[in-house]
């Protein structure tokens, strides 16, 4: 994550680093190191859902993706590039499990259920986040649910999924260019929290 997320502001890597490596005083020194190294470590397609590291798993880590989403807001629409842009434009590497003329789906590398699919747009024309949609946004909108059933049956989830747009930061959005969560895998609960 150090790596991929170099290009974004100081106030915006120091919240994400801490959800992420954690600061308090329980983890030792080699214990951030550690988890540091597999957060630089790239995914692998058949790197299997149990053996990933759950990196937001205390309540501390749960505050720090809550500050992490608030300094990303601060930058949203700035139009500087997000971490989705140079993944659709492979300058970062993603294991990507569908794509096409206007879409993109990867793995997250967060995943937090057994499926955790990320699908974008290719062009962010201004939708930062599903708050800033206007109705020349349908048409890509209705586009990405479609895609997200043809990316569910791809992945044999298609009986039960869920799909998910976080929108701003009280919705713990951290990156400002819209996405989708596709959830799968597992048996989903209610209510969603």
């Amino acid at each position: 994550m150090a790596s991929l997320h170099m290009h974004l502001p100081l106030q915006v890597r120091v919240p994400l680093m801490r959800a992420v490596i954690g600061s308090s005083s329980q983890w030792s020194c080699s214990n951030r190191m550690q988890r540091m190294r597999l957060l630089q470590r790239p995914q692998l397609p058949n790197h299997p859902p149990h053996a990933r590291v759950r990196l937001f798993s205390s309540p501390r880590a749960l505050a720090d993706e809550e500050a992490a989403a608030k300094a990303a807001a601060t930058i949203a629409d700035t139009g500087a590039p997000t971490i989705f842009d140079k993944i659709i434009r492979k300058e970062i590497p993603a294991t990507i499990v569908y794509e096409d003329e206007k879409v993109l789906a990867f793995r997250d590398i967060n995943p937090q259920a057994p499926v955790h699919i990320l699908l974008i747009p290719k062009k962010r024309d201004g939708l930062t986040q599903l708050s800033k949609a206007e109705p020349r946004h349908a048409d890509i909108l209705g586009y990405m649910l479609y895609s997200a059933k043809v990316v569910a049956e791809k992945e044999g989830i298609s009986e039960g999924y869920r799909i998910v747009i976080n929108n701003g930061p009280g919705g713990c959005q951290s990156v400002y260019h819209i996405h989708l969560h596709i959830l799968g895998g597992r048996q989903m609960k209610w209510p969603a929290g």
